[in-house]
């Protein structure tokens, strides 16, 4: 998990009111101050091999396709997850351009408690500007009003200060760590969990934008 952290506050517009569809059918578009997310598209593979399999983003998390048809098998498997109601997967792309620098993913894991899992990853020439901050927004906002998510959970790896220190800044709470419970490039690593309860952040978010938490 690598994302772009930054201190910079955003201003949240409301993305989420009036929906044409059911997300099951179709993602909505998102949209931040600094980029749209949107529904993943096959024209998007190749930028999403060059933005996935850098270093610096792999590093971190699972071993992504290492080719054009394996990221195309990738999307369309996220469309049949979309369908399901099990999954959603967005792409990142920020104003002015067209192609993706990089994914938020939500997957449903429990449905008596509907317990969530995010996760995230940003090309490194975005880290540091603003992009993660704004788009996580997004993402929580549909996970807790769109997917009806009251607890959503994500695991990063403990030497990943960078994705760590991203998770607290959205007010995810630490809860523990889970010993060599990642397998990368043959070794086993130790994960942090985070947690993030629908009601805690309606909470945070309406403190500091009152307008646009409903």
């Amino acid at each position: 998990m690598v994302a772009a952290t930054t201190q910079a506050q955003t201003v949240l517009r409301p993305p989420l009111v009036g929906l044409a569809s059911d997300w099951r059918q179709q993602l909505p578009e998102l949209t931040g101050t600094s980029s749209t997310l949107r529904e993943l598209r096959l024209s998007d593979a190749p930028a999403l091999l060059t933005t996935m399999t850098s270093e610096d983003v792999a590093r971190f998390i699972s071993t992504p396709p290492t080719s054009v048809d394996g990221f195309e098998r990738f999307i369309t498997w996220a469309r049949h997850q979309r369908g399901a109601g099990r999954y959603a997967c967005f792409a990142v792309v920020p104003h002015g351009l067209t192609a993706p620098v990089g994914l938020f993913q939500l997957r449903r894991m429990d449905d008596d408690t509907a317990t969530g899992e995010w996760g995230f990853a940003l090309g490194q020439p975005y880290w540091g500007q603003g992009y993660f901050i704004d788009a996580a927004r997004l993402v929580l906002a549909f996970a807790f009003d769109e997917m009806g998510l009251r607890r959503l959970e994500a695991r990063s790896a403990v030497a990943n200060g960078r994705g760590n220190g991203a998770l607290r800044k959205v007010g995810a709470v630490h809860e523990g760590v889970l010993r060599r419970a990642f397998r990368k490039d043959g070794q086993r690593l130790d994960q942090s969990m985070w947690s993030i309860l629908a009601d805690d952040w309606r909470a945070a978010e309406a403190v500091q934008w009152p307008a646009l938490v409903h």
